[in-house]
């Protein structure tokens, strides 16, 4: 079932959102090679609670972390780690969520760590810049297909893949609430978008196939031919004629520049 929120929970939701977006800008001002992600997850865990919230993705379904840290060639829902040891030339998808109020924020970014190839910048900015144009679609009287046919079309025609068995999801006081939020689709197809519906937009984008294999630690997605992903995720509001963003990527920008 779909929930429709009123705008007091749409500013709750902003307030859970915008906690996220400044735990991620503060894991952003510590990201270097020779960082493990379990430091990393403790700055954003610290960051979080500092703000009078909980990690929302700390004991989900048995999840141990507060962060989701994800590798290079892993897609998502990678475990922090005082064994993964950031390199140069390194990229990592850091997803994280956070619940204040009863109500959850969820956002996610991928960071180059030093210098990275040309290509993988490539990945990083298609990823990013299809996320945006998946947002403009995201109005009132829409459908679900105009958003996933946004994010599918730009990526693919820049020669990358659309994970497929992963997707986006409805957000408020679950993290996960309906509907799912696919970064394939149709124009003209899906359930139809709502004023008041709030929904995580979150393609996830590979450089060679979007088949993904599963680690033996039972979170870990990674693709099946090893070759580097990008995440970007934002949490929105619909409404008329324009989306409203209840995330932000500026203060991690501030930080690290922009891609």
């Amino acid at each position: 079932m779909i929930y429709l929120k009123t705008e007091e929970e749409i500013e709750l939701l902003r307030q859970s959102n915008l906690i996220v977006s400044t735990a991620l800008a503060e894991v952003a001002k510590a990201i270097r090679p020779g960082v493990t992600t379990l430091e990393l997850d403790a700055i954003a865990e610290k960051c979080i609670r500092d703000h009078g919230a909980v990690p929302a993705f700390l004991g989900y379904y048995g999840f141990p972390n507060t962060l989701c840290t994800s590798l290079n060639d892993q897609v998502v829902h990678g475990i922090p780690s005082d064994k993964v040891v950031l390199q140069e030339g390194d990229i990592l998808s850091v997803d994280c969520g956070a619940t204040i109020h009863g109500f959850v924020g969820d956002s996610a970014y991928t960071f180059c760590i030093g210098e990275v190839s040309d290509d993988i910048k490539l990945l990083l900015r298609t990823t990013k810049e299809s996320l945006y144009l998946g947002i403009e679609q995201a109005v009132a009287g829409n459908r679900l297909g105009d958003i996933g046919y946004a994010v599918q079309s730009h990526c693919e025609s820049r020669g990358f893949s659309v994970v497929r068995d992963m997707v986006g999801h409805g957000v408020g006081k679950e993290m996960h609430e309906d509907p799912q939020v696919p970064n394939t689709g149709r124009r003209g197809n899906g359930v139809k978008l709502r004023k008041g519906m709030t929904i995580a937009i979150e393609p996830m984008i590979t450089v060679g196939t979007y088949r993904l294999i599963y680690e033996k630690d039972g979170w870990t997605t990674r693709t099946a031919d090893r070759k580097w992903a990008a995440h970007f995720e934002h949490s929105i509001a619909i409404r008329e004629g324009k989306a409203d963003i209840l995330s932000t990527f500026d203060y991690i920008e501030q930080v690290v520049g922009v891609l």
